[in-house]
């Protein structure tokens, strides 16, 4: 994984039984998400995609939940992109606690043109982006492996 963010479990972040909750997970994830995309896409805007015409829609999200997490605890969230298409692309992501796997899963984004109000092709430039992160994070995994 190319990008890890780091979040501090906080208190009303516990569900009932006194674990993160579940839907905070896909928050922690939405914000490494965000992070990371405007990391390797600075022009990424996503609180203002109008401005640019073309923005990117959260389509689908997978998590699959390894561990409970509790109060205090320390998450890394590590995120990748993934398999790039011609109008979507994954982005790939675990959670952590120290070494402990606690969720992995994955988020499908998909190009939207604002104008006319429906899913896009990804323009050239950003798939080239894209791409090359892939590549870049499958050759510092094949070296890591070496």
């Amino acid at each position: 994984m190319s990008y890890t963010h780091t979040e501090r479990v906080r208190f009303g972040d516990l569900d009932a039984m006194r674990h993160l909750n579940n839907v905070v997970f896909l928050r922690y994830f939405e914000t490494a998400r965000i992070a990371y995309l405007r990391e390797i896409v600075p022009q990424h805007d996503p609180a203002n995609p109008e401005r640019d015409e073309f923005g990117l829609i959260f389509a689908e999200c997978h998590i699959n939940y390894r561990s409970p997490v509790v109060f205090d605890e320390v998450v890394d969230v590590k995120c990748s992109i993934g398999n790039v298409k011609r109008s979507s692309f994954r982005v790939e992501f675990e959670m952590r606690v120290g070494s402990r796997l606690v969720a992995e899963g994955y988020g499908v984004l998909v190009g939207f043109d604002y104008t006319t109000q429906q899913a896009s092709v990804l323009p050239e430039a950003l798939r080239e982006t894209l791409e090359a992160e892939v590549a870049a994070t499958s050759a510092a995994a094949a070296g890591a492996q070496a």
